[in-house]
């Protein structure tokens, strides 16, 4: 019987879809031990030598977890990000990895906006005042009449830009993708890099993390923004270089920012972001509420599937080229 590991801590021991199509189609499923976010090290050590399969969360897998993983066909990730798999050592090892496009791109926005109100209207602050005994009404930021800046017109910055408009907003994009019907039906402006930045009240970042984006958003990005703009955060942390993002929100350049992610998560206690101004923080949750991350890992378990009966899931492999030649 093929087994399967399951990463996720929001799907471990919980029924659902997903553990219906594992184990109709005969897959034994194993949930290890362990309340952390990410399966520890041990438990993978002690599982991966030993299951067909694995759906992955925050799991970082490495050249040496794959070695010792010589049954393991398939990495099936929850979500649209697989920096956390080392692409070359599964190919190496003919492991296939799979993401879940179309899941999870409204939770994301809808997180992406939550941080935004929670700046603009400022939730935070006059929770925290009311709690003390205070009554500051002092005035709030419209997002109506304002324009949100998308770095990336993907799915997600596409779920953005209609959320955008609904409150009012004028969006315009930088994306080195090819304009699309899109963009013309919802009359959305493309920009070049930095004509976007001094255009926009808002820029929210969509974008995977690859060598031309790493640390993107550094003293240079942050100092072509508009004075008294805002920055979003919901894609990844390596996009942001975090000791210029405290510099710029020190000097009250930038009104404020929003952040899901962080270069290392959980931050460590000494992260110069944690005592910055003006900002608002949420646990890398953006791509995961409960209808969306039952969608992931029904996506990802019936990639599984596909891969073990012989049908190649085309638009969730990561690795076209293992195709040929590739076998359970």
């Amino acid at each position: 019987m093929p087994s399967v590991l399951i990463g996720p801590l929001l799907i471990r021991n919980q029924p659902g879809p997903y553990r219906t199509i594992l184990t109709e189609a005969g897959f034994d499923v194993i949930d290890p031990a362990g309340d952390d976010n990410a399966v520890s090290r041990d438990e993978l050590v002690k599982h991966l030598p030993h299951v067909d399969a694995m759906v992955v969360g925050a799991e970082r897998l490495t050249p040496e977890l794959f070695a010792i993983a010589p049954k393991l066909r398939v990495a099936a990730r929850t979500g649209v990000g697989y920096d956390m798999v080392d692409l070359p050592a599964a190919r190496a090892h003919g492991v296939v990895v799979t993401i879940t496009p179309g899941t999870n791109q409204e939770s994301v926005a809808e997180q992406a906006f939550a941080l935004l109100l929670s700046l603009t209207r400022s939730v935070v602050r006059n929770h925290e005042a009311i709690r003390g005994g205070g009554w500051d009404r002092r005035m709030v930021v419209p997002l109506r009449g304002k324009t949100l800046g998308l770095i990336g017109l993907g799915r997600i910055g596409r779920a953005m830009a209609v959320r955008a408009q609904a409150f009012g907003m004028r969006v315009v994009a930088h994306d080195v993708g090819p304009v699309t019907e899109f963009d013309a039906q919802h009359g959305i402006e493309r920009l070049g890099l930095d004509a976007l930045l001094a255009a926009s009240h808002v820029v929210s970042l969509h974008v995977p993390v690859t060598e031309e984006t790493r640390n993107l958003v550094d003293a240079r990005f942050l100092g072509k923004m508009r004075p008294g703009s805002y920055l979003l955060n919901t894609a990844r942390g390596g996009l942001v270089l975090e000791s210029d993002l405290r510099d710029a929100l020190v000097a009250g350049h930038l009104a404020g920012a929003g952040l899901d992610v962080f270069q290392i998560e959980p931050p460590e206690p000494g992260n110069v972001l944690l005592n910055a101004p003006n900002l608002v923080f949420s646990p890398h949750v953006g791509g995961t509420d409960s209808q969306s991350m039952s969608d992931m890992a029904e996506m990802a378990a019936r990639c599984i599937v596909d891969l073990h009966q012989g049908r190649w899931p085309a638009a969730c492999v990561v690795d076209a080229a293992l195709q040929n030649g590739w076998k359970w």
